[in-house]
């Protein structure tokens, strides 16, 4: 049964490499990152397994690949890239994600995006190098209330991160859950009482569009809005207005609806935000542990004859 990974960048392909051992399912590297939905067929001919980091399955091409049995998503938010559910009842095909592997890395990009937008920095240096000079008034963090939306192992690590800078920490669950520290309110005080939101639930229809127009209208006024999560979770044209209006005082965002973004997206006309490339996850350690759990989905599929 052999693998390939159909969108490997430089540095992932060079972690494959690494970590392929004497024994495991032969692993071929496509190394073009960009490839579209419509080079998948050929691309995938004879292979069973799709270890796959960001490119598009729809069923349509999927039915074009008659050898292919099992798609390895590189990360928890396969929905964003293809249907899990369509995929296998109408092609067999069996689509596995990927937990855990970069919650310390990506905490610590929401993290880093918080301080971005309590106190600017990103849009001072811009300035500085135009030949400006900002005096900007920040947010002091320390005795701040932050509201996390989801309390996985992402949500549990920037609340470890928040809760060492003195902020106070509240937090809204689907289910019901205890962190030390840490008081589990209901969604609507959270949006009330919060001088920062951070986002960390998994997309999927229930959470897709979770953060509204009525739900960001309850927000407190000129609070921060932190997304290392999925773009979708939040309905990103009520988010523009309510940053054009101040509603919302700041958006740090890693993730969005459409990626790349296209050049000119109304995001990026925004003074009151700080825009990242999908990259929380993106630290050495995070990588080891994603493509380990990528190349064990290899050899546990091949052992069970999947």
């Amino acid at each position: 049964m052999r693998a390939i990974f159909v969108d490997a960048n430089e540095s992932l392909a060079e972690v494959t490499e690494r970590l392929v051992r004497p024994g495991d399912p032969p692993v071929a590297i496509n190394r073009n990152a960009e490839i579209t939905p419509a080079e998948l067929p050929k691309l995938l001919a004879g292979h069973a397994i799709a270890i796959d980091d960001h490119t598009q399955f729809p069923v349509d091409i999927v039915r074009q690949c008659p050898d292919l049995k099992h798609i390895v998503f590189l990360g928890t938010g396969a929905r964003s890239y293809m249907d899990p559910e369509a995929l296998k009842a109408e092609c067999g095909v069996e689509v596995h994600i990927i937990k855990g592997y970069g919650d310390t890395a990506v905490a610590e990009m929401a993290f880093a995006l918080l301080w971005d937008a309590a106190r600017q920095t990103a849009m001072m240096d811009a300035a500085i190098r135009r030949g400006e000079w900002p005096r900007v008034v920040g947010m002091q963090l320390t005795g701040k209330t932050i509201g996390l939306i989801g309390t996985g192992g992402i949500g549990a690590e920037m609340a470890r991160l928040c809760a060492g800078i003195g902020m106070k920490v509240i937090a809204w669950n689907r289910s019901p859950k205890a962190i030390p520290g840490v008081e589990f309110v209901s969604l609507e005080r959270l949006l009330a009482e919060s001088d920062v939101v951070s986002l960390h639930l998994l997309l999927n229809d229930e959470t897709r569009g979770f953060l509204s127009a009525a739900r960001l209208a309850q927000m407190k006024r000129g609070a921060i809005l932190v997304n290392t999560a999925r773009g979708a979770i939040v309905d990103e044209a009520a988010m523009i207005a309510a940053l054009q209006s101040r509603q919302l005082g700041w958006a740090a965002l890693d993730v969005f609806v459409q990626e790349p973004m296209p050049a000119g997206h109304p995001l990026t006309k925004l003074p009151n935000v700080t825009l990242t490339s999908h990259a929380a996850f993106r630290t050495p350690e995070a990588s080891d542990n994603l493509i380990g759990a990528a190349l064990g989905h290899c050899r546990r599929i091949v052992k069970e004859g999947m």
